[in-house]
């Protein structure tokens, strides 16, 4: 490794004066420097969207690294060490900044300027809420449509899976500056309401529920329910009956769905009713629009999309030769209607058994004159379980032998469930261990997190019981943090805007409570080595002050990340 390049005026600026200079922040210095000297004509090449900083392994290496120089070496003609040594100079000169080495082949080894890593926890606790949150999705006006399961039952474990995951991801997506609506389609429309109406029916006129009806005590709740608010609905003709059955039961479910979600604390904007899709004349008005981008063709007596000519596997049906609509007509017609909304990309969240609806849904897109790439996205998730004595619970809505929601939230409750759900990338299958999720121990992951924010809340509570707060923060001189596991969080603190972004812009919320679990370890190594608060007759001192400003910073961190997986972060526990 060779000396590449030192701010002038002195190694090192005042720390408490030092500009804070997180990984984010540090890439868009980058990136700028690399823009400045192409406007120059210093370097003949494009300037990247993205550049790559991380941490060192060692830490001899300086506090963060970029292979900038290597990526750009070929397309500017010149080796990668050269174009190193022509960034290091300028990057050495941005604030914050105190070293740039060049090293190996062409790595850029960046020392930040004494107190410019302990800014970072002035910066966070300065920030408040708003630490973390970026406008990098700003302009975008997104539908994430969740959960969406049929109105003939209560929210079971699968479904309260989507329920979890997307509202975590739609607060992402707005903690990244995007404008997210949270959208329900209630299928209350087809042959399974039908079969739903018949259950109710006979369960209320004391016979036996039809071979593919519903089963479950829910079933005779709901039906009590109809008969209650409908008290002649039985005398009226059977046929007559079923309707009635039916819409008041859809009603009964749907209210009861959105109370659970809602005690679930996730919150929908819109339930869209199929229904009225089909009441609106939508369903007409979509085929048309379709068959008048040529797409439209009829055969055997049916209505058909050439839905081929958009890669499906096979062409689909509209309308069947009876005139009856189909469910993929129903599709076409909410897609055009959220299109009609305004929204500028669609994003739909599937269980694993409808993995084979994306590509005639990517072909209706295409269809209907978007690019799918731009206006749709598809998240498919895997299977939740929930074990008891080491053996999974097996669920079946229509049989009435499943895991609600609700039980989930009795046997662990809601953090631990939401956690659960969260932590876990959607394809893979998980296991929630009941058992596991109830602990007040450290194995809990989401006790673990939520412990360490406890903890800091106790720290802050004691300090300020000696009269001790954090003070103004142009007071406070984070140059007193400069041990080792200081610096292990202060750098773990500075990572939280990346993570966010990254977990947003890949879909992926598993990705903060995992930061946040590795945030809890480094804060409790720091807490265990690192004393606080003074002891006995022991004076405060300005580094009792820095460290209190790391702890009330990795407090916000804490709490903002719970926050963004729906999770609360108690104060004491």
């Amino acid at each position: 490794m060779v000396r590449g390049a030192r701010r002038a005026g002195g190694a090192r600026e005042a720390g408490q004066y030092a500009r804070a200079v997180t990984p984010e922040q540090l890439r868009t210095v980058v990136r700028t420097v690399v823009a400045a000297a192409v406007d120059r004509g210093a370097l003949a090449v494009e300037v990247p969207d993205e550049v790559v900083v991380e941490r060192p392994k060692n830490r001899a290496h300086g506090d963060y690294a970029t292979n900038i120089a290597l990526r750009l070496a070929k397309a500017a003609g010149r080796p990668p060490r050269e174009v190193a040594g022509l960034l290091a100079a300028d990057l050495a000169a941005q604030p914050g900044i105190a070293t740039v080495d060049v090293a190996g082949p062409g790595f850029l080894n960046i020392t930040l300027a004494q107190g410019a890593l302990g800014q970072i926890a002035v910066q966070a606790v300065t920030a408040g809420a708003g630490y973390g949150r970026t406008q990098v999705l700003a302009g975008q006006k997104l539908n994430l449509e969740f959960v969406s399961a049929n109105p003939t039952g209560p929210v079971t474990l699968g479904s309260t899976r989507w329920a979890a995951v997307g509202d975590a991801l739609a607060r992402l997506l707005e903690a990244s500056g995007a404008e997210v609506s949270r959208e329900y389609y209630v299928n209350d429309a087809g042959a399974q309401i039908e079969r739903f109406g018949r259950s109710l029916q006979a369960v209320a006129a004391g016979r036996p529920v039809p071979e593919d009806g519903y089963q479950g005590d829910y079933v005779e709740t709901v039906a009590q329910q109809v008969l209650a608010e409908v008290p002649g609905v039985l005398e009226l003709p059977e046929d007559d009956q079923v309707p009635v059955f039916a819409a008041r039961g859809v009603a009964a479910m749907v209210a009861d769905i959105r109370s659970t979600l809602d005690g679930f604390g996730v919150h929908f904007d819109t339930f869209f009713s199929e229904r009225t899709l089909h009441e609106s004349g939508a369903l007409d008005k979509a085929v048309a629009t379709l068959r008048d981008q040529g797409h439209v063709f009829e055969a055997d007596g049916a209505v058909w999309l050439r839905t081929t000519d958009f890669g499906d596997d096979k062409d689909r049906v509209l309308v069947k030769a009876g005139g009856e609509p189909t469910y993929f007509a129903a599709d076409c017609a909410y897609y055009l209607d959220k299109r009609a909304r305004g929204f500028d990309r669609v994003v739909i969240m599937l269980g694993a058994d409808h993995s084979g609806y994306v590509g005639r849904y990517k072909a209706l897109v295409a269809a209907a004159g978007d690019d799918p790439a731009t206006h749709l996205e598809i998240l498919i998730g895997q299977l939740v379980n929930l074990v008891k004595d080491g053996e999974p619970v097996r669920m079946s809505k229509r049989k009435g032998n499943f895991v609600l929601l609700t039980d989930l939230v009795d046997a662990v409750g809601i953090d631990a469930a939401r956690y659960a759900l969260a932590r876990a990338s959607v394809d893979q299958q998980i296991d929630i261990d009941a058992d596991l999720w109830s602990r007040r121990t450290n194995d809990n992951p989401v006790f673990y997190v939520q412990y360490a924010h406890a903890r800091i809340s106790s720290v802050l509570r004691n300090a300020a019981d000696l009269g001790l707060a954090l003070g103004e923060a142009a007071d406070v001189d984070v140059t007193q943090l400069a041990h080792e596991r200081e610096s292990d969080l202060l750098r773990a603190i500075g990572e939280f805007p990346r993570v966010l972004t990254a977990a947003a812009e890949l879909r992926a919320p598993h990705r903060v409570a995992r930061y946040l679990e590795e945030l809890a370890g480094t804060y409790h190594r720091f807490y265990d080595s690192c004393r606080v608060l003074p002891r006995g007759d022991e004076e405060a001192t300005a580094q009792t002050t820095a460290r209190l400003w790391l702890c009330a910073a990795t407090a916000t961190v804490l709490r903002n990340g719970l926050d963004v997986l729906g999770v609360s972060a108690p104060e004491r526990m």
